[in-house]
């Protein structure tokens, strides 16, 4: 006799696993959440920062070292459940003394960083950072390329807390790289391009 067929429904982490290369896909709080990948001026901060903090922290070249720092980490809270991607985020080695083999993070990291985006601003502030402190990530970092401006929180008992305001062309030492100065001005897509 034949079977009834069954048609199953894909979890929430089947429907992210199946999304094109195009779309960045999120789940949190049971929710999927889905964004185009980033334009320019979000790469480009992105990318300037991402590049400036890696040689400095992960290679140690000229700075600390001991960092892992990573763009587009799948970061899984709860495996397969609670799944954020930040734009970059950062792990002290000897909390993470290992990258992963396959694509889970599943250690919170010491630092996030998201570029906000005018599609992404309101998902990045209401529905990701609290989700971050649920966590228990240190530091947040939130990059606006088109406002250019950082604003940088740090955890206390749970939430979050303003350490510091910056905009334009700033010089900016601040945790959890208190070691270095970052200038803004770099991470901003010039006009003139």
């Amino acid at each position: 006799m034949a079977q009834p067929a069954t048609d199953t429904v894909p979890s929430l982490y089947e429907r992210l696993a199946g999304l094109p290369d195009t779309l960045v896909g999120e789940i949190i709080d049971g929710r999927l959440y889905i964004q185009p990948r980033p334009a320019g001026p979000h790469a480009v901060a992105s990318s300037s920062l991402g590049a400036d903090l890696h040689g400095l922290y992960q290679r140690g070249r000229g700075g600390q070292g001991g960092w892992w720092i990573l763009d587009e980490p799948e970061l899984h809270f709860v495996r397969d459940t609670e799944v954020l991607v930040p734009d970059i985020a950062g792990w002290r080695r000897e909390r993470l003394p290992r990258i992963p083999r396959d694509h889970r993070f599943e250690v919170a990291p010491d630092w996030v960083c998201e570029v906000i985006s005018p599609g992404t601003e309101q998902n990045d502030r209401i529905v990701k950072m609290p989700a971050y402190a649920k966590y228990n990530v240190a530091h947040l970092w939130l990059l606006d390329p088109l406002q250019r401006t950082l604003e940088v929180f740090e955890l206390e008992e749970g939430h979050w807390t303003v350490i510091g305001l910056f905009k334009e062309s700033d010089r900016v030492s601040v945790a959890p790289f208190t070691e270095i100065t970052l200038h803004l001005g770099d991470f901003w897509l010039d006009d003139a391009q």
